[in-house]
């Protein structure tokens, strides 16, 4: 098991990592849209901070060696089901391949965000 790490990405914000390397599969923790100089949250509609949790997740696949096109699995969590297509216009940019996907509105995400992503990748 190897520990993916990138300064390109938001630090951990608890006790876990970025993303786990397990064989030829990549297990990312979800990111919200968190500056990596910052740590502070990046935008003000669900527009905005699903494109920084995008460019987030790029940076952890990046640095384990991957991409999108990688991606078989993603989990998103939305703090407002009302943001549901607005939300789907950023996404269908970044995960062309169509990967298989839960998407669930949940009471509250870490910092107030608006979505959290996470992936897991065949490598």
């Amino acid at each position: 098991m190897d520990h993916i790490t990138t300064d390109k990405a938001p630090k951990a914000i608890g006790p876990y990592s970025q993303a786990i390397k397990i064989g030829n599969l990549l297990y990312s923790s979800g990111q919200i849209p968190l500056s990596p100089e910052s740590g502070d949250i990046v935008g003000e509609n669900i527009s905005e901070q699903t494109e920084r949790v995008c460019l987030n997740l790029e940076a952890v696949l990046k640095e384990a060696g991957a991409d999108f096109s990688n991606v078989v699995k993603t989990t998103c969590f939305l703090a407002d089901m009302a943001d549901f297509a607005a939300f789907n216009e950023v996404y269908a940019k970044y995960f062309i391949s169509k990967p298989a996907r839960s998407c669930v509105a949940v009471k509250t995400l870490p910092k107030n965000a608006l979505v959290e992503i996470e992936v897991i990748a065949q490598l």
